[in-house]
């Protein structure tokens, strides 16, 4: 592969301007694509195999030309101190506004409270809800503004009225300025490091251009394979990360050929050839964790990790093509400032740099070392063993919002349960008398321990299907609310065998957010299994060592559980929530496991293929194991840790969302990256790999003539590449072929 990836590289750079035009072309042919393609359906949030999408689907064939999705407004009235909404003037003003919402375009209906009898005990809070015929996202301003100006009415009759659901509330954005932060904070990382304008700019450059693409891409293809706009949130995230990561190995291992006397152009057929290599294989990872995504069953998530992998397979291709390509243009621009110059500084040896000393140190004292890493991963993943999964609502949100003061106001007046109902769907097709086996149903459920109340059951046109709800007695996230649920399921035929041959199912939002997390659960071990079994196999070929793979192996499950104990820690138990601007507590989003598991899998092994191969790479050209360490942390030290840092970057501008599980996401990223990068690569990989000596490398002979060699450490192009023989010229003079 290092052969190949060589003369690709030499190619690129030999024919920059028409493999940059090609690029440049491709961006512009799917941006033009991307803007005349038909908007991307919504196809919403679907669950396939749980009892709450079956119950959903079935009230959708049932309950024809209402959206069983559609937008809904639940608008609460709160009495003036002192007053009842009963009151004449309250009253009043609660009917007049109901009435005009119900003029509203896209209503589907509306309920009054006071037939409704949605008025709490004592009479100081009220609510009405509003169905729309069309999801959130395709309602007209007009409808909004409607129902906005009916609500104003009602504030200024003296009633505190607060709007819940999806009608009327804002999605806050990604990240905002925070992520322009983090890009900025990745251009410096990258100007440090590398000393010169032109290396910090190409990464950035070329990834932008990658990103560029994927979404246009994705926007081009929305509307063929159903990817919305939410889609395109892992791959943005992703394909900035990658593509800058991959470029800066590239630029780095290219700067590290021209200062051993390499010519630009052979220069960047060995960086393309090695660090190529590299990357690929690191891609490759990252690509088997996304595409894995796929086992766990949830659509939306299936696509959101393909369209990502795709994006990273774009960013290895552009590190492989464009980058050395625009190394052409500026073969010595990329240089610092000190080798431009051929001052003494710049041509020093790197021989005792800070990855150096830090190596020498680790393999000197690699006991204390791996016990201080992993005691301390160990305790912070202790939070995890609480680990409480649910999707975080209106409870979640901060108090400056509508959504969650009418959460509140819900929870005061009508108890914690109100806010998550059960919601539950009678099949009474095969019954002899529907309404009495209906009844039958809400009579049984009624009587279960927990409910408080169930509301009256409401049939479609034809007669064989009625829904009602069941209000629990706690909260939505309490743990006895999961425990109801699964005790009226477990209850079923029990109900079913007194009904006469009718079933039910038990839905809604609470119900739906208890099975997604549940599923989730279940499929983690096997998503785990999966990837992680896929991933040795690959790093198997690229170190031909059994105990590296499986060294890599262990230590990514050691950071991930600690990110996610630090994630626990912070959203679930509350320890540092307000730095980060977390106004409430709550369980952990129901996919943030595997998120954390399939994206920080990736990028731990991009760390362990980068800083791992330099040290393969060192111990197949002749150095011991303790010095392949020095050698290998020599050369990729600092710049693993600049890749690491800006990653953090990136991740870290999604904690400045207004979105409680968006800021989830950009934390639990970001610290998993420290953990991986800073303690488990750079101390506990050295740590372990200088305890086993030349085991560490060692293969048996029959599996090392069944393996194919991929030459990743470019061991083939030392014989090919006749090595420099005189000292580099300075640069600035060298001419480009």
């Amino acid at each position: 592969m290092a052969t190949l990836l060589y003369h690709l590289g030499r190619v690129a750079f030999r024919w920059r301007w028409f493999v940059t035009f090609l690029w440049v072309a491709v961006l512009g042919a799917v941006g033009f694509a991307a803007t005349k393609a038909p908007a991307a359906p919504d196809d919403g949030f679907t669950m396939p195999g749980i009892e709450s999408q079956k119950a959903f689907d079935l009230l959708e064939q049932r309950f024809p030309g209402t959206a069983a999705d559609g937008a809904s407004a639940r608008i609460v009235f709160v009495a003036p101190n002192g007053e009842k909404v009963t009151a004449t003037e309250n009253r009043a003003a609660i009917e007049k506004l109901v009435t005009e919402a119900a003029d509203g375009s896209q209503v589907a209906s509306t309920v009054d409270p006071f037939t409704a009898k949605a008025v709490s005990t004592n009479a100081t809070t009220a609510y009405s809800t509003v169905t729309f015929k069309v999801k959130a996202d395709d309602l007209t301003d007009t409808a909004k503004t409607h129902l906005e100006r009916a609500i104003d009415t009602a504030r200024d009759a003296g009633l505190t009225v607060e709007v819940g659901g999806d009608a009327l509330a804002t999605q806050p954005a990604a990240g905002g300025s925070a992520e322009a932060i983090g890009i900025a904070i990745a251009a410096l990382v990258l100007l440090i490091t590398f000393g010169s304008l032109a290396a910090a700019g190409l990464p950035l450059l070329t990834a932008i251009l990658g990103v560029g693409i994927s979404m246009s891409a994705i926007l081009a293809l929305g509307s063929a394979f159903g990817l919305s706009e939410t889609t395109g949130t892992l791959a943005t995230m992703l394909g900035l990360a990658c593509g800058i990561d991959y470029a800066l190995f590239v630029v780095s291992r290219y700067r590290e050929e021209r200062a051993k006397g390499h010519a630009p152009r052979e220069a960047a057929g060995l960086a393309a050839g090695t660090a190529g290599s590299a990357v690929v294989f690191a891609g490759l990872t990252v690509v088997i964790a996304l595409a894995g995504l796929s086992v766990v069953g949830i659509p939306m998530l299936t696509k959101m990790g393909l369209a990502a992998a795709g994006a990273v397979l774009l960013s290895v291709l552009i590190s492989l093509t464009l980058v050395p390509a625009l190394l052409g243009f500026w073969p010595n621009k990329v240089l610092s400032r000190g080798v431009r110059k051929g001052t003494r500084r710049g041509k020093r040896s790197t021989e005792n740099n800070g990855g150096s000393r830090w190596a020498r140190l680790v393999v000197r004292r690699p006991i204390p070392v791996l016990l201080l890493g992993v005691v301390g991963l160990g305790a912070m993943a202790l939070p995890a063993l609480n680990l409480q999964l649910g999707m975080p609502g209106d409870e979640a949100k901060s108090t400056s919002t509508t959504e969650r003061r009418a959460y509140d106001d819900l929870a005061k007046g009508f108890g914690p349960g109100f806010n998550g109902p059960l919601t539950i769907v009678v099949d009474a097709k095969g019954a002899t008398d529907a309404k009495s086996a209906v009844a039958t149903v809400s009579k049984e459920i009624a009587a279960t321990d927990g409910v408080v109340s169930v509301s009256p059951a409401r049939f479609n046109s034809a007669g064989d299907t009625a829904v009602f709800s069941a209000t629990p007695s706690t909260s939505p996230t309490d743990e006895k609310t999961k425990q109801l649920v699964q005790t009226i399921r477990d209850e079923r035929s029990g109900i079913e065998s007194k009904s006469s041959g009718a079933s039910f199912e038990v839905t809604g939002t609470t119900a739906l957010n208890i099975d997604v997390a549940q599923k989730v659960q279940d499929a983690l071990i096997p998503y785990l299994a999966l990837v992680v079994g896929l991933a040795i196999v690959l790093l198997l070929l690229v170190f031909r060592s059994l105990l590296v793979p499986l060294k890599a192996a262990l230590g990514f499950l050691l950071s991930v559980l600690a990110a996610l104990g630090a994630v626990v820690a912070v959203f679930q138990q509350g320890h540092g929530a307000s730095l980060l601007g977390v106004d409430q507590t709550g369980p952990i989003m129901s996919l943030m496991p595997i998120f954390l598991v399939g994206i920080v899998f990736g990028l731990a092994m991009d760390y362990e293929v980068f800083l791992v191969s330099r040290m393969r790479e060192a111990y197949v050209h002749g150095d011991g194991p303790g010095q392949a360490i020095v050698s290998g942390f020599r050369h990729s030290a600092r710049v693993v840790v600049a890749a690491a840092l800006i990653m953090m970057a990136v991740f870290s501008g999604f904690i400045g969302a207004g979105a409680s599980m968006i800021k989830m996401i950009g934390f639990g990223l970001a610290i998993a990256v420290l953990f991986d990068a800073f303690v488990v690569r750079m101390a506990i990989v050295p740590a372990v790999l200088s305890l086993l000596g030349n085991k560490a490398w060692y293969l048996p002979r029959w599996l090392d003539r069944v393996l194919p060699r991929m030459d990743v450490e470019g061991e083939a192009l030392s014989r090919k590449v006749p090595a420099p023989v005189t000292d580099p010229p300075t640069v600035h003079l060298t001419p480009v072929p």
